[in-house]
């Protein structure tokens, strides 16, 4: 499961990095690399949309210092 938590955290990270560059120049990295709504890219949000729920529910199953 912990490998699991590690590429759930990866994606979070690229999820979150999109989003800024999304904000910040108007760049949506994914759909510039696999293609505006393709079935590519639309998984890629799908699985960095599923890790973040992991994420959070991780983070407050341990107690970990992220919720506190």
């Amino acid at each position: 499961m912990k490998i699991v938590n590690q590429i759930a955290l990866v994606l979070v990270i690229i999820g979150a990095l999109n989003w800024g560059l999304v904000g910040l120049f108007n760049v949506d990295l994914v759909a510039a690399l696999f293609g505006t709504m393709s079935v590519l890219s639309r998984t890629i949000y799908v699985l960095v949309g599923l890790s973040a729920i992991l994420a959070t529910v991780n983070c407050f199953k341990s107690g970990a210092g992220c919720c506190k």
